[in-house]
C-alpha cells in the first residue's frame, strides 16, 4: 500500500505521549478521544485490563469513523495483583512512588489496531519490567517538584527526570514503557497493508 492509498489512521487517545510516539513512524493521522469506561472488571489481571482497554477504545473510535485503521492503547503499573493509575494528585503520587520503592511493578503495554476496512483487529501486550530503587520521601517529593507525573500510570516518567528514580528496567520495546509500543505497532501496521521502512 502507498501513501496515497492509505485509509484514515486514527489514534484513539489524546495523550501527548502517544501522539508523540506515533509521529516517529511519520505517517499522517488524526487523533481522537474515545469513550471508554476503564473500570476494571472484578478479578481482572493487570495485563488482560490493559488489553481488553486497548481494544474498547479502538472498537469505540471505529465504530465512527467506519474505514479507517484506528489505534488504541491502555498501560497498566501492576504490584501483584495492586494496579497504579494516572495518580491525578501529588499527593497520591506520593503515596504510589512509596508503595513502589525497592519493588519491581509489571507494567504492561496493550497495543490494539482495528482495520475498518474489513474489521480485523489485532492486539498485543509488551510487559516491561521496572525495579524502582529504595526512595524516601524527600527524594520522592523533590522528583514530583520537577517533574509531577499526575497523567502516568505509576507516577514515573522514564523518559524524563523519573529514570534517576529506577534501579533496572528490561523489556522488549523501550517505548512501550512511555505507552505506546511501535515495535508491535510497526508490525500490525505492516499486516494491515501499511508500508514501513
Amino acid at each position: 500500500m502507498n501513501a496515497h492509498a492509505l485509509p484514515c489512521l486514527i489514534l484513539a487517545s489524546t495523550s501527548i505521549y502517544r501522539r508523540q510516539l506515533l509521529e516517529r513512524f511519520g505517517l499522517p493521522f488524526e487523533t481522537s478521544s474515545p469513550q471508554t469506561d476503564e473500570t476494571r472488571l472484578p478479578g481482572e489481571a493487570p495485563e488482560h485490563l490493559a488489553q481488553r482497554l486497548a481494544l474498547a477504545k479502538a472498537r469505540d473510535i471505529s465504530r465512527l469513523r467506519p474505514g479507517a485503521l484506528v489505534i488504541g492503547s491502555d498501560q497498566t503499573a501492576a504490584l501483584g495483583v495492586e494496579i497504579f493509575g494516572k495518580p491525578g494528585a501529588i499527593e497520591n503520587a506520593v503515596a504510589q512512588l512509596q508503595r513502589m520503592s525497592g519493588q519491581e511493578v509489571l507494567f504492561h503495554t496493550a497495543v490494539a489496531l482495528i482495520d475498518g476496512r474489513n474489521g480485523f483487529e489485532q492486539c498485543e501486550s509488551i510487559l516491561t519490567r521496572v525495579r524502582f530503587r529504595s526512595l524516601d520521601e524527600s527524594e520522592i517529593r523533590r522528583y514530583l517538584e520537577h517533574e509531577p507525573a499526575l497523567d502516568c500510570a505509576g507516577s514515573a516518567k522514564c523518559e524524563g527526570l523519573g529514570i534517576t528514580l529506577l534501579d533496572a528496567l528490561s523489556g522488549d520495546d523501550p517505548t512501550a514503557l512511555i505507552g505506546l509500543p511501535l515495535i508491535a505497532l510497526a508490525r500490525m501496521l505492516r499486516t494491515a497493508g501499511v508500508e514501513l521502512p
